[in-house]
């Protein structure tokens, strides 16, 4: 198995700024991933949701879960096999339960379990914690992953 650093996987990444969440990935192996990320108060969203009294948005919460604990996953997994990955991810389902608030300026971490990983399909079970430590959200995501035909 080849051995990737979190800034790999990161630079492997579908996304850039503004909607790349992911700061640092913390540990990752075959059967997980512990990332984070700190929400930037001047991040446009904030602007309006909500007025005077500004919170994360639940799907960019869910989207930062993915980016985390789904799609770094699914990048390591596959360069695994193939030594790099170039193509596509596809949300397949989720099913996320907000517990808290993010609010502008913190931090969190995305912990996910893999679940199973077959025929390119990987679902991840994942929690998002608080800087207290304090769960988020939870729930369960999937993706599929597509190879360029062009890549």
């Amino acid at each position: 198995m080849v051995k990737m650093t979190s800034r790999e996987i990161i630079t492997l990444l579908p996304y850039s700024k503004p909607f790349l969440f992911v700061d640092d990935i913390e540990s990752i192996n075959e059967d997980g991933v512990t990332g984070s990320f700190t929400f930037n108060p001047e991040l446009e969203f904030y602007q309006g949701h909500f007025k005077d009294h500004p919170i994360t948005p639940g799907v960019i919460l869910t989207e930062t879960m993915a980016q985390i604990g789904l799609v770094s996953l699914g990048i390591f997994l596959l360069s695994a096999e193939e030594h790099t990955f170039k193509g596509q991810v596809v949300m397949t389902s989720t099913n996320v339960e907000f517990l808290r608030p993010v609010f502008p300026g913190d931090k969190v971490t995305v912990i996910s379990e893999k679940i199973y990983f077959r025929f390119n399909k990987l679902k991840c079970k994942i929690t998002m914690q608080n800087q207290a430590g304090d769960k988020v959200c939870y729930g369960e995501l999937a993706g599929m992953f597509i190879k360029n035909i062009n890549g």
